[in-house]
Parts: structure tokens; sequence; C-alpha cells
């Protein structure tokens, strides 16, 4: 069994839509348990609607949830100890859960992680790793947010990171590592990019393979299976593609309801625009990864739907399947093993 911590309050919808996301969740992985932690009279009435979900589930009544408007360090001081974002989060910590799942601020989220569960031996900073529909299928993009800014060996680490959560969710043996940058020639970019192209080069990890810098249309094609970047350009480029998403389906809409004509070509046309609705629904890859914390915390989209917070929860029930923890640990050592100077006699 998979045991997942669930903060039943998290999101701009709250239980009316994380609880049904769940049930989704559960239908379709039945190795899943639950462990709710919410407000009793706002969580009770749409529990009793799926019993199913209930009988493989414990509930923890909390004091307070933490707000979206929240401050992260205003939500730490309030809801340390005794909000559901905390207790989630708190259950991987103490091994009631595997992982943690939360819709909740996302600011917040991260300060509660960090300070809970703290960050991995030779981890400055954590990272939010967010997977990315392409023309190939998926791929990882890191860090899309937690922190702004990021220097050569933050970048090393993140590539890191990303290369074991790719091998956790692809299942590939030697996930391609880009950088993205403003050009492929390793003369441009900023000092740090070019400093972490150089460490990832010289470093001939086994674990993963560098392919140089990449640049914002490489993105949506695909050519790599983790590109890497600084949180601020990170969380730039995921909103950008989120609103370009929304803007081509308003486009669509819009084109499609114009004329009679173009209204009887959408009826012929249907299953080529529902499959288009697919790969454009933001739902179907919902859910970023904390990496580099001593447990996996899992961030679904504050408006996400049902469909939305299943997804979320799928993505962290498959990274604790496969180990990403662990698999983490294991390139992060064997990295810094190299980076040691030799011991002994030999080294004088």
């Amino acid at each position: 069994m998979i045991k997942i911590s669930l903060d039943l309050m998290g999101g701009d919808f709250g239980p009316q839509v994380v609880i049904p996301g769940a049930a989704k969740a559960l239908d379709r992985h039945p190795d899943i348990s639950f462990v709710f932690y919410g407000i009793k009279e706002q969580c009770d009435p749409v529990l009793a609607k799926f019993p199913k979900l209930r009988e493989n589930s414990v509930f923890h009544d909390c004091e307070l949830a933490v707000s979206m408007e929240e401050k992260p360090s205003q939500a730490l001081r309030r809801g340390r100890y005794i909000s559901t974002m905390w207790r989630t989060i708190e259950a991987v910590k103490s091994g009631e859960a595997d992982v943690a799942v939360s819709a909740g601020n996302t600011g917040a989220l991260m300060a509660m992680a960090k300070f809970c569960l703290r960050t991995m031996a030779n981890i400055e900073r954590p990272a939010i790793a967010a997977i990315w529909p392409t023309m190939k299928g998926e791929s990882i993009v890191l860090d899309v947010g937690a922190t702004i800014g990021a220097d050569s060996q933050q970048l090393m680490d993140f590539a890191l990171m990303g290369g074991a959560m790719a091998r956790a969710l692809f299942d590939l043996e030697r996930p391609t590592i880009g950088l993205l940058n403003v050009g492929v020639e390793e003369i441009k970019g900023q000092e740090e990019v070019k400093e972490a192209g150089r460490l990832l080069r010289e470093a001939n990890l086994d674990s993963l393979e560098y392919s140089g810098f990449v640049e914002g249309d490489d993105l949506g094609k695909g050519t790599v299976d983790v590109v890497v970047v600084e949180g601020f350009s990170g969380n730039i480029a995921l909103k950008a593609a989120e609103g370009t998403a929304r803007q081509i389906g308003a486009y669509l809409r819009a084109a499609m309801s114009r004329t009679l004509l173009a209204r009887i070509g959408y009826l012929f046309a249907k299953s080529a625009f529902d499959m288009l609705r697919e790969k454009l629904d933001p739902s179907k890859v919902n859910g970023g990864v904390f990496l580099g914390l001593n447990g996996i915390v899992i961030k679904s989209h504050g408006g996400a739907n049902a469909e939305g917070i299943a997804a979320a929860i799928e993505v962290g029930y498959d990274m604790a399947k496969n180990g990403l923890t662990q698999k983490i640990e294991n390139d992060l050592k064997k990295y810094h093993a190299k980076r040691l100077p030799p011991m002994g006699p030999e080294a004088a």
C-alpha cells in the first residue's frame, strides 16, 4: 500500500473538490490508502458521499486551514503544528504517510515543508519540478518557482534531482538533461549557467546524459527529458505556457462557433479537437514535486478540478512507488563522493 496524506482544505475549493479527486485516484489505484487532514464539519458531509474512500482513509480533525492569501512567514507562525497543511507534511516526517499532497498556498507549503522535513544533505535549496507536456510526450522542468536565482552548484543539484525524478517517473535509465539558456552556443548566457554546464560535462555521471544548452522553444519540442533553470525564469516560463494554452483554447472556441459552416466542420473534426483539448488540459499534468527535501511533497494547482487533484495524487503515488527520495540521495552521494579529495597517506 502507498499511504498518501492529503490536505483536504487546500486550494480554491477545498474538500468539495479535493475529496472527489481522492476518490478518482483510489478507483484507479486500489493500493492507495489515505490519511486526511481537514476541518471535520466541512469535510464530513462530502466524505459521506464516498463510502469506499472513507473505508480506505483515516481522518484527522485540525484546528485551522492556511488561506491562499497568507504570506509564508505568517502561515508558518499561525499554522505550525495545528493546521491541515502542517499536519499533512508532518505525516511524512513521522512515517505515517509516504507522500504529502496539498493544493494550498505554494509559498506556505514550501516554507512548512522546509521547516518540517529539512533539506537533504548537500542540498542548499529545494526546487519545484513540473511535468511539462511536449510534442514527444512529457518532460520535467525545474525549478519553476521555489526560489529566485541559483548559482552553478545549485543548478547542478537541480540536474541531479531532476534526473532522479525522470528515472522514477518515466522509467529511463539515463535521462537527457539540458540547461535553459538564451542560445545553444557555449559562449552565451549568464556565468552561472555556463559554469553549471562545465560542471555537468566534467561530472560525466552514469545516472544522466548532459545534452548542453536548450532554448525556450525546446520546452515544447521535448528536446531533452529534463530542463534545468533557476526559479525566476522557470516560473515565468510555466505561467507563459499555461496562459498560451488557455489563449489557444479560447481562439479555437471562438473560431468554431463563428459561423454555421464552422460549427458543422467542428462536428466532423470533433475527435481531433477532443484530442487537442486533452493535450491543453493542465489537469492532466497537474502536480509540482518539491525536490531536495527529506520526504516527498506534491503541490497541486490551487484551481484544479477533481481530475486535477487525482492527477497530483497519482504523481505522488508514482514518486513513492518508484523510490524517488532514495534515487536522489544515491545520486547526490555518488556525485559528492567524486568531488571529495582523496584521503590517507597517498593524499599527502
